[in-house]
């Protein structure tokens, strides 16, 4: 792995920083914060254990934060950056640039409770929605590779999603909450405990009438948890529902559009739409098998189906899919020999999935030669059975006193199976052929397999109980997803692809100085056989790029009543290679890669300024970033300011206000070039929530 200055000098800071902590340390503190406990290697542990970079959220703070969108509450993490479209969509960035494409979704790894919501080759960028994160107990957002455990697509990182146990749950809770816009949201939930058996569920219920034209929407989401304890073994279901119908607001366009209301308010494809609902149910079986040997096994079962217009192409076809999917995932964790931990398992996953697309019309939006190119009908019909099995092990051993050094690797093999239920080809739908050939290429029946082997090295020293220092190479990888592999176009009959692969370098340190919490990261990843469309709209998958950073969390309880929380992330995503790609954007090596930000950075002040009261002023500041491979255009970046202020105005009544954009920032959630103009997704203006919540004992 190449080593640049960038990455060097970020590593050498971050040793600074480190050898000041010892020094520190030696002074010793007077009291210990509250251990954390993470799920980062799907067992719960220390987070002081932990070789890597790993965010928590607490439930406190997603109820304070009553997030109407997932990016307000995951943006929280450093190092993560969830850009929100239209409604319910999303772009993720974790230790990357915001990610797009059909397959940019399978760099990242969405969990519930520790298992994919999706399977492996199915994912889908907006795949955020289907997990509930507005009652979530924690959400943990793991920075870097964790490919050992959790295998294809925690490349650059991963999102868990924890739900809240029947057993941790109140006997009864409601809130209700109203907004601008027509917008209510109710919550419920209920829980019933016994010796041997715990019963709980949550259900939250969203209507919005849309702040832009035309793009209100209906959400529900239901998780309803069963837990049964028989002597030392432990028995669970896990049943997870999402429904959604929405709206769909377009890009705004022209320079600067956002800071204009009536544009951006505005809805350039009211006809534009997002139907989509998922059901997940899983199952856990707990058992000591020993004093020292635990055995976890998570069987699990899957169904989704999305509806949606595609506006965004010329044509506005729509596009149909789904997946039915069925796994198991196993662990066993053990402790032998000289406190050597063992963690190893298998997992196995067969999935089918399907999508079809289809054009209601002849194309009349775009150029003469565009449009004769996309003929109306069906231009994709598909099937494509997935098999995923997977081994790994992962040892630590502690030695010398303070010492603990961690070794892991996976295997992994996936297969599919793609069936074209139409005619190969760039043909129309009838077979009819296009003036140089239609857009749309569909392969012959093929299969396709990948074979990856990834591992892990950490190394950390416990300064002192209180303070940890790490290092840690680790790979990271994804199969290619199915849609780059068969959605192809023009004269590409076969996409040859490889899976992704990252080598990362982390050199970190975490611990707390009496009321002062720390975590320091510095890291440089390079990025292999990344896919992307050519000049020729071909799928290809030799594309390098870098990634060097520096990231940081300091929580300080200054006061009893006061807090100051900072966290946040310099880094540099640039391409590692030379190239003309679609629409004829030309790749230079150096080069920042477009919306990559290089200063992300958060600070939240909290204040119980009376016993039964508290306040929270956030400022949100994302630097500017290039929105072309060319680095020709650019966004500026914005500042954004939010208060919210909780009040208990009994033990079991509490009223919540949250005022967003406080200063009434005219900003773009999501900014963008393409196709010789400036493309956005607008930010909205101030907004004021109110809920009103009752919780039983």
């Amino acid at each position: 792995m190449r080593a640049s200055r960038f990455g060097s000098t970020a590593l050498l800071g971050c040793t600074a920083l480190l050898i000041t902590t010892v020094q520190a340390a030696d002074r010793g503190t007077n009291g210990r914060v509250e251990e954390v406990v993470v799920t980062g290697t799907r067992e719960a542990e220390q987070l002081r254990d932990f070789a890597g970079s790993i965010s928590l959220v607490k439930g406190d703070d997603v109820t304070v934060v009553g997030s109407t969108h997932h990016s307000e509450i995951m943006n929280r993490a450093p190092g993560t950056m969830i850009q929100r479209n239209s409604g319910e969509e999303s772009l993720t960035a974790i230790r990357s640039p915001v990610l797009s494409g059909p397959g940019s979704c399978g760099t990242f790894l969405f969990l519930e409770n520790s298992v994919p919501i999706r399977p492996t080759g199915f994912c889908n960028v907006n795949e955020l929605f289907e997990v509930n994160s507005e009652q979530a107990s924690s959400i943990e957002v793991l920075r870097g590779p964790a490919g050992v455990i959790y295998g294809s697509g925690a490349m650059h990182g991963a999102i868990n999603v924890i739900s809240a146990q029947p057993g941790e749950m109140p006997a009864g809770s409601v809130a209700l909450e109203a907004g601008p816009d027509e917008y209510y949201r109710g919550k419920l939930g209920l829980s019933h405990k016994s010796d041997a058996t715990d019963i709980g569920g949550v259900v939250v219920a969203s209507h919005d009438g849309g702040w832009r034209d035309s793009s209100g929407l209906e959400e529900q989401k239901l998780n309803v948890g069963l837990t049964h304890r028989r002597g030392d073994a432990q028995m669970g279901l896990d049943l997870a529902a999402t429904n959604l119908n929405q709206e769909t607001a377009g890009f705004i366009q022209g320079f600067n559009a956002y800071r204009n209301e009536a544009i951006a308010r505005s809805n350039p494809n009211p006809e534009a739409y997002r139907d989509a609902y998922a059901v997940r149910l899983t199952g856990r079986y707990e058992q000591p098998l020993s004093e020292n040997m635990h055995l976890a096994v998570r069987p699990y079962a899957r169904y989704s189906r999305m509806d949606f217009l595609q506006h965004f192409l010329i044509g506005k076809p729509l596009e149909e899919n789904g997946q039915e999917s069925v796994g198991v995932l196993t662990a066993l964790d053990f402790t032998a020999f000289n406190n050597t931990r063992f963690l190893t398992g298998i997992d196995i996953e067969f999935a089918q999935g399907f999508l079809e697309e289809t054009q209601a019309g002849p194309a009349t939006d775009g150029a003469p030669a565009a449009n004769a190119i996309r003929p109306a009908g069906k231009h994709y019909d598909y099937r494509v059975d997935s098999r995923v099995a997977a081994i790994y092990g992962q040892v630590e051993q502690p030695f010398a006193e303070r010492w603990r050094a961690t070794g892991g690797v996976r295997y992994e093999y996936v297969d599919y199976e793609y069936d074209n239920r139409m005619i190969d080809g760039n043909t129309a739908e009838n077979g009819a052929t296009c003036p140089g050939g239609c857009l749309f290429n569909r392969p012959a029946d093929r299969s396709d397999d990948f074979n990856n082997v990834t591992a892990k090295l950490g190394l950390s020293y416990e300064i002192t109980d209180d303070h940890t220092l790490y290092v840690t190479a680790t790979r990271g990888y994804r199969a290619p997803d199915t849609s780059e592999l068969y959605r192809l176009q023009r004269q590409q009959s076969v996409a040859d692809l490889d899976s992704e692969r990252l080598d990362s370098i982390e050199l970190g340190a975490r611990g707390f100085f009496g009321p002062l919490n720390y975590s320091l990261a510095a890291f440089t990843m390079d990025k292999d056989n990344v896919i992307f469309r050519d000049s020729n709209g071909f799928n290809v998958s030799d594309g390098r790029t870098k990634h060097e950073g520096v990231e940081y969390e300091f929580s300080w309880a200054a006061l009893e009543t006061l807090s100051l929380t900072l966290a946040g992330t310099y880094a540099k995503h640039t391409y590692d290679f030379n190239r003309v790609i679609e629409q004829g954007e030309t790749i230079v090596a150096g080069r920042d890669i477009d919306t990559a930000p290089r200063h992300i950075n958060t600070a939240r002040l909290n204040w119980n300024f009376v016993p039964s009261a508290a306040a929270e002023l956030e400022w949100v500041g994302v630097g500017k970033y290039f929105v072309d491979a060319a680095n020709a255009n650019e966004y500026p970046g914005h500042d954004l300011l939010n208060l919210r202020v909780s009040w208990h105005v009994t033990d079991h009544w509490r009223t919540l206000l949250r005022l967003n954009n406080v200063t009434d920032r005219a900003y773009a959630d999501r900014a963008d070039f393409a196709f010789g103009n400036y493309r956005y997704f607008p930010g909205r203006g101030r907004t004021l929530f109110v809920e009103v919540r009752y919780e039983m004992e």
